[in-house]
């Protein structure tokens, strides 16, 4: 029997060879990535690791997909169950700027620290608000709707798979095989002809909308790998003559912790697509939708530092209004530096990160102090960072505009249609995960288990969040 890790291990791996086959230059985009971890550790070795294993970073993965409506939703959740992968947090890619990306997202992950251990693989999955009037008027919106209605993405064999998988935490090696290869299938890019006009109606209003209501099938929009040093990642596939998206999204690189989560990626490529035209006819042409994408994850902000991160960037729009990429990144740095603890004892001793706590291997003599900076300053605990699992909406619309070919077109004097955590839990049926409640749990059980170990009560009230 193959379990619900292996199940997820496996379907990675499947997505990752579909995707390579079918976008070559994600090939090479692991390739350097995997030399850039390689490279990283032997210049670093005693700091390479501080935030996951290099196994687990250079094979860690995170995918992307689109899905248009709420019940395709809750069967690609499913899918994801069976996987051991729970929704976590909300991503609203709308966001309050001029931007033409009329979706809400969550991912799907491991929730548990032992699974993320395991196989981290985490797909970002978005879906339409085809009632957001800002985008869709009334007629349109009917007319992208029965058309979403009438296609299936996801058959119910592999549904009715996922359901058994999910109920007996695994499924048997011939249904497992059976199951990865129709689960992979579902997300192929297909060679079924695209409605030329119909597309071209969506992607003047958003290309994103083109790319998942103007066609009768879903795809991975990308799978991204994970470095250590993504700035020298960016470096070497500019010099390869990849073209590369302008910069790189999220904070900056500075000489203090890596914190939350830093994108960048390639430009969507020309892929061959087949076209109906309106006389019934076939053509061949392109479409440029799929990217490459690529990480380097930092340390779990609390709440506490997660407004400070918020306002900084604030602050970083207020600086760098009118500056280039290159300008936008001397402001970001100067922020930083302002704002942003130059260690990790200063994210500590301020509540501004996650951590977990160890005792140590060898112990001080004495009595353990009661308080939680004492017990690591004097040898009692080991700190470790909690790594951010997660994602930012900014970042990723970011790397979505990033990659359109032009903005579309959003009337802002229209009202907007809501969506939030609860409406994708209804959708799905499903609990939608509190992303900042499952570190502060992870903390607090390292907290918890520390105390036990050395019998003493630990005050850690500067680790609250």
């Amino acid at each position: 029997m193959l379990d619900t890790h292996g199940l997820r291990a496996a379907f990675a791996r499947s997505l990752s060879a579909m995707y390579g086959t079918e976008v070559p230059a994600y090939n090479t985009l692991v390739d350097v990535s995997t030399a850039v971890n390689r490279d990283y550790v032997e210049k670093h070795p005693e700091t390479a690791e501080r935030l996951g294993r290099i196994d687990r970073v250079t094979a860690e993965r995170h995918g992307a997909i689109r899905v248009g409506t709420a019940d395709e939703l809750r069967r690609v959740a499913h899918i994801f169950a069976a996987l051991g992968m729970s929704p976590v947090g909300f991503y609203d890619l709308r966001g309050a700027q001029e931007t033409s990306l009329p979706i809400v997202s969550t991912a799907f992950r491991p929730t548990s620290p032992e699974a993320l251990a395991l196989n981290p693989f985490r797909v970002f999955t978005s879906v339409l608000v085809t009632d957001d009037r800002r985008y869709f008027d009334e007629e349109l919106q009917a007319e992208l709707d029965t058309f979403l209605a009438g296609r299936t993405l996801f058959p119910d064999e592999v549904v009715d798979l996922a359901a058994e998988a999910e109920k007996a935490g695994g499924l048997g090696d011939d249904d497992a095989e059976h199951f990865l290869r129709i689960a992979t299938a579902c997300f192929e890019l297909s060679d079924e002809p695209v409605d030329r006009s119909w597309y071209r109606r969506l992607a003047g209003i958003s290309g994103v909308a083109a790319d998942i209501g103007g066609v009768t099938t879903t795809h991975i929009n990308h799978l991204t790998p994970r470095v250590l040093d993504i700035d020298d990642l960016y470096r070497r596939m500019s010099e390869l003559g990849i073209t590369m998206i302008d910069e790189i999204q999220g904070p900056p690189r500075w000489e203090g912790p890596d914190v939350l989560l830093r994108q960048t990626s390639f430009k969507a490529l020309a892929e061959r697509r087949r076209f109906r035209e309106e006389d019934g006819s076939v053509a061949d042409g392109t479409l440029s939708v799929r990217f490459g994408e690529v990480e380097q994850r930092g340390i779990a902000l609390t709440p506490a530092g997660r407004d400070l991160y918020d306002r900084m960037i604030l602050d970083v729009d207020e600086l760098a209004a009118g500056r280039d990429p290159a300008g936008r990144n001397d402001a970001k740095l100067e922020v930083w530096r302002r704002n942003l603890p130059a260690d990790e004892d200063g994210l500590a001793e301020r509540g501004l990160a996650f951590f977990t706590y160890a005792v140590a291997h060898d112990l001080p003599a004495g009595e353990p102090p009661a308080d939680l900076t004492s017990l690591v300053a004097d040898g009692w605990l080991v700190r470790t960072p909690i790594v951010y699992e997660d994602f930012l909406p900014r970042s990723a619309a970011g790397i979505f505009a990033s990659n359109l070919d032009d903005t579309g077109s959003r009337d802002s004097e229209r009202e907007g249609s809501p969506r939030d955590e609860a409406w994708f839990a209804q959708a799905m049926g499903r609990e939608v995960h509190d992303p900042m409640k499952l570190y502060a749990e992870q903390q607090a059980r390292s907290l918890s288990d520390a105390a036990g170990t050395l019998g003493i009560t630990i005050d850690a009230e500067e680790a609250t969040p």
